[in-house]
């Protein structure tokens, strides 16, 4: 056998090698999530009540606007759900934009989420991601190739953002504000400010509405990793085109932006495919 054939064989063997890998990390991955998810399940308090509209007696008038809106009245209220997304990222502001497809489980009695992702940076190449927030604490897992790990994020900076990236995504479990761990202070017609206290940390965010009764923004301020260090800057989500599932009204698009110094990064787009509520299917 010639050298270029021996070398034109060893690239291709590697080759395999490393998507037999790929493929055997990939699934180990999501059966590590799906693990966690049953662990978030059987973490949860699964009391359904039919929401009445006396529940909303003492929020401010924006809030009762936007539930109403949301259709929850008179329907049991959501104790889990799982979303399919479709997004876009990228990692700093001149970065190509990544296809990332996810899908996501919240519980809403105990707050809590698993956020699973296939980002694809390549063709054929794939960075799986995983966030979570259980029992007052979160992580953020990077994984390329489903083989190694780049990126194993805990502590108080991580539990705080989780904490608020629960909070802003109440707009997909309305009746969840209901609970007692998220209070209400009025702004003004339009804004209303939600304070979550869960698991020793309390964190903040001002939902704005239209008049329809629409949450269009939400922002907070929230600690993010910038360049390897963890600092407190605005953190913007703006969200639009609400439609009906399963009877609710939520929002299906949506942008994340940093509000930094030296201009906005906006460096998240999704669109929501796909809402199952109280007892989803676990895949």
């Amino acid at each position: 056998m010639s050298l270029l054939k021996r070398m034109l064989l060893g690239v291709v063997v590697l080759l395999v090698g490393i998507i037999t890998s790929s493929i055997i990390g990939h699934t180990l991955f999501k059966r590590n999530v799906k693990t966690e998810v049953e662990l978030l399940f059987d973490n949860l308090d699964d009391h359904r009540e039919t929401v009445l509209e006396e529940d909303l007696m003492d929020l401010p008038s924006s809030v009762k606007r936007w539930l109403k809106y949301s259709g929850i009245i008179g329907k049991e209220n959501i104790v889990s759900a799982r979303l399919k997304q479709q997004a876009k990222m990228k990692l700093d502001v001149d970065g190509p934009w990544m296809p990332v497809d996810a899908e996501q489980y919240i519980t809403a009695s105990k707050p809590g989420f698993i956020w699973s992702a296939s980002i694809k940076p390549f063709p054929f190449v794939h960075i799986a991601g995983r966030d979570k927030y259980l029992n007052g604490r979160g992580s953020m897992l990077i994984k390329p190739l489903s083989l190694f790990t780049l990126t194993d994020s805990k502590g108080e900076e991580i539990d705080q953002g989780t904490l608020l990236r629960y909070l802003a995504e109440t707009v997909w479990v309305p009746s969840a504000v209901l609970n007692k761990y998220i209070s209400w202070k009025k702004i003004d017609e339009n804004n209303a400010k939600a304070t979550m206290t869960y698991g020793g940390i309390a964190a903040s965010g001002i939902f704005t509405f239209n008049q329809k009764g629409e949450v269009i923004r939400f922002e907070a301020e929230r600690y993010g990793d910038f360049n390897g260090e963890f600092r407190i800057e605005t953190w913007s989500i703006s969200v639009s085109d609400y439609k009906p599932f399963e009877g609710i009204k939520v929002p299906t698009k949506g942008t994340i932006t940093w509000k930094l110094a030296e201009g906005d990064f906006t460096w998240f787009t999704f669109e929501l495919l796909k809402i199952e509520y109280n007892n989803p299917t676990v895949y």
